[in-house]
């Protein structure tokens, strides 16, 4: 048997409610979990946790695994096979209990009908704290949003949000022109350099992707393969084009709120760990 395997067995206990044992193989060791089905195929499938993989289980399924990775409060799973392949993890609680529901992308979708977009808070926090560079000569002001801003210097990025008294997350502002005499110069690869040391980092610009192909005194296209070139360097920092300065200030408030409720929920499950 594959030790990179999903592993679907009979549960032996009799008359249980959670008919199945799935082992998943997790970088730090096997999980096993009890669950309602084999698969989340028209439903979330509830899941508990399980004390052990039995000694001579019943086995129906072996499927080779590309991916089971814990993500924060998150196990993605993918599997080698061209269907019914994608699912996810989540572990919550319900009434104060834990819970942890299986999930394809349908079943997700059709467990959140009518989903209404977050408008004033980031990822549902009542107040977001974002450390605003000393150096950012005309910051964001965040208006209208539940947060609130902090003097501080930062080793990177311009924006940032900690968490334990850590830097979890940060976000380099950048105009075209910044953006641009960065590539050309090679400053901006140092700058990803130093922001991919963090759990989270990002490199926003306040206009359009296309507005590269139409910078004066420069070949059509030459920013352009010069940002691709350190976007493969550094892919753990992306760089997001976002037209206007409002929407810019927008994205930055949307991606420091997702990763510090992302910090948060780490350390109940563990830290991220390979795929």
């Amino acid at each position: 048997m594959p030790a990179r395997s999903l592993v679907v067995a009979r549960n032996p206990e009799p008359g249980s409610r959670l008919p199945w044992l799935i082992r998943l193989p997790l970088a730090e060791g096997p999980l096993v979990l009890k669950a309602g089905a084999r698969w989340p195929r028209t439903a979330r499938v509830y899941c508990h946790l399980a004390e052990d993989w039995p000694d001579d289980p019943e086995v129906v399924e072996v499927v080779p695994v590309r991916v089971c990775a814990r993500r924060g409060v998150a196990i993605d799973l993918v599997l080698d096979r061209p269907r019914e392949n994608r699912s996810q993890l989540v572990f919550t609680s319900v009434r104060g209990r834990e819970a942890i529901f299986w999930q394809s992308a349908r079943t997700a979708a059709a467990a959140r009908p009518g989903v209404r977009v977050p408008r004033r808070r980031a990822s549902g926090l009542a107040e977001l704290v974002i450390l605003v560079d000393t150096r950012e000569r005309y910051p964001y002001r965040f208006g209208g949003r539940q947060a609130r801003t902090e003097r501080r210097a930062l080793g990177a990025g311009d924006y940032g949000v900690e968490w334990d008294g850590l830097v979890v997350a940060a976000v380099e502002r950048k105009s075209l022109a910044d953006l641009s005499g960065s590539l050309v110069d090679g400053s901006l690869g140092f700058l990803l350099a130093d922001l991919a040391a963090l759990p989270r980092a990002a490199v926003v610009v306040e206009d359009r992707y296309s507005a590269l192909f139409k910078l004066e005194h420069v070949k059509p296209g030459f920013v352009a393969e010069l940002l691709a070139a350190v976007q493969v360097r550094y892919p753990a920092v992306p760089i997001v084009f976002c037209e206007t300065r409002p929407l810019a200030q927008e994205w930055t408030f949307r991606f420091l709120g997702a990763a510090l409720a992302y910090a948060q929920a780490e350390p109940a499950t563990g830290p991220d760990e390979p795929g």
